[in-house]
């Protein structure tokens, strides 16, 4: 199927703002959770839940609607992910109860990831000679959400820092939301002309898309949907921490059940697409989960301004993924990861060790090294797995998002806790040792707590509460407080083992196939 150029730029647009719209609401929600806290009568647990409900339904709803997509149409898809992203706004503007909250949170959830199941096949499927640059262009739309609700947050909600930001002053913010959802529900309700997936369009049937995506591709993704449905039912918190059990179970039921798949279908997928969906985990981690700390460390330079920093990063990203198809002239879309992983692993370690204006520069470095990550995994898996069609194309998406909340952030946390806690004992260890015995409490919880991630042991401690203890002195809580900030710079450190690993991974795939020949794109077409 051929489209003319407008039609082409009608349907990449409207699929622009789908996305953009869904980038909206994530950084809506990213500026107001400590008001959620104060306005439902919630602790900050229960904000987690708030925020995880419109974040885990995404990855779920790409891999799902990703089976059915080919049949129901994008068109219909489309105006369904619509429909739960107004519903969101509206619930969101007029629920005053944690548990409504909650259900406008799962339903911007499951609206973004209709979104995303549907625009990634559709855009490849418009754009078959220039997939990764396409994917790229496409997911600029993510930080011009970005750009955009950043700027309306910051500027009309939060441009007095005087005054305290309140639920009832934030909830109008919600409405700008609906522009760009109902100019792109408007834009797909008028076109008439969809493209056919290039799978379906060469006559690949569904067994073999199933084939292409096999038991290890079933086991992987099985595995993390599972962790992630027992810890929404708070199930398996024993053992080693929970965290631990709960990994063991979810990886029995994946396997297990990827190695019947494998077995029912005759296939165990694709290495290559197994081994970069297993990249996907320190990219997520490298590409998102890193932000919490970059920006921590932009506030002694940015002052008040500090939020600007997520608005700049996401300017940079938006602007340098319009332009992505000129490296990709020269490097194809594994080079250009292997240079974002060395972008990201020297902006990390400058980050880790800069101060004053430096930092700024060391900044706009990271924020180039993870610019064309998750685009360019994306084209990748177009470019070489077409029999896949939507079903490896947007897993590889939902199990990067997924990790990034069972492993990124937490592994990102833990280390930040274990720097704390070190930081906190070379100052005073026999009131530490002290707190401890006692078991002393801050609202109902142990100020110390041994802690552990996935069965790895450290120390837990709550920072706060700690630096309340009447028994240390003014010069050693001074001391504490200039130990903190630097345990930020060391968890970046830490941090840029995970380009590394990445950047090793690429290297390898580069290898691999100058050893079979050269990175070349499979075209269907070409094969029958």
């Amino acid at each position: 199927m051929t489209f003319t150029k407008n039609e082409k730029l009608i349907l990449l647009s409207a699929s622009f703002l789908a996305l953009m719209a869904a980038g909206v609401g994530f950084v809506f929600r990213a500026m107001v959770p400590a008001v959620w806290g104060a306005e439902f009568g919630i602790s900050d647990g229960q904000v987690g839940v708030l925020l995880g409900a419109g974040l885990w339904p995404i990855a779920i709803m790409m891999i799902l609607f990703s089976l059915v997509v080919d049949k129901v149409g994008y068109k219909r898809s489309i105006l369904t992910a619509s429909f739960f992203q107004i519903l969101s706004v509206v619930l969101t503007y007029f629920v005053n109860s944690y548990d409504g909250m909650w259900w406008a949170c799962f339903f911007a959830g499951v609206g973004h990831g209709i979104v995303e199941a549907v625009i990634n096949p559709l855009c490849i499927s418009v754009f078959r000679d220039e997939k990764t640059k396409a994917m790229n262009i496409l997911h600029a739309s993510w930080p011009a959400g970005i750009v955009f609700g950043g700027t309306i947050f910051l500027l009309f909600f939060m441009g007095d820092s005087t005054v305290p930001l309140t639920w009832l002053k934030s909830k109008p913010a919600w409405l700008f939301m609906l522009i760009p959802t109902t100019a792109y529900a408007i834009m797909f309700l008028i076109c008439k002309k969809f493209p056919v997936d290039e799978r379906v369009e060469n006559n690949i049937p569904i067994s073999e898309m199933f084939r292409e995506f096999g038991g290890l591709g079933a086991a992987l993704a099985i595995t993390f949907i599972g962790y992630e449905f027992f810890s929404q039912l708070n199930l398996f918190n024993g053992g080693f921490g929970g965290s631990y059990t709960r990994l063991i179970i979810s990886l029995g039921v994946g396997v297990s059940t990827g190695f019947l798949f494998g077995f029912i279908i005759k296939s165990k997928g694709k290495l290559m697409f197994f081994f970069i969906c297993l990249l996907m985990i320190p990219l997520a981690t490298a590409e998102i989960a890193t932000d919490g700390w970059i920006q921590n460390l932009m506030k002694p330079t940015m002052g008040e301004y500090a939020g600007w920093a997520l608005v700049f990063s996401a300017f940079i990203m938006m602007t340098l993924r319009f332009f992505a198809g000129i490296p990709l002239k020269y490097m194809g879309p594994l080079g250009l990861l292997l240079i974002s992983s060395i972008f990201s692993i020297i902006g990390l370690f400058a980050l880790s060790y800069a101060s004053g204006i430096v930092i700024l520069v060391a900044f706009i470095i990271y924020a180039v090294g993870q610019t064309f990550y998750w685009p360019s995994v994306l084209g990748f898996v177009a470019e070489r797995f077409p029999k896949g069609g939507a079903l490896t194309l947007n897993t590889v998406s939902a199990i990067g998002l997924l990790t990034v909340g069972i492993f990124g952030f937490p592994f990102l946390g833990a280390v930040q806790d274990h720097y704390n806690a070190k930081g906190i004992m070379e100052v005073n260890l026999e009131l530490v040792q002290k707190i401890k015995i006692e078991n002393r409490l801050f609202e109902n919880k142990p100020i110390i707590d041994d802690a552990n991630l996935f069965g790895i042991p450290y120390t837990s401690i709550k920072t706060n509460a700690f630096l309340k203890q009447p028994e240390l002195t003014i010069r050693e809580i001074s001391s504490i407080n200039n130990i903190l900030p630097q345990t930020g710079r060391k968890t970046l450190r830490i941090a840029a083992c995970l380009p590394i690993i990445m950047a090793l991974g690429f290297s390898f795939m580069i290898l691999w196939f100058k050893k079979e020949g050269g990175y070349k794109p499979i075209i269907l077409s070409k094969e029958k």
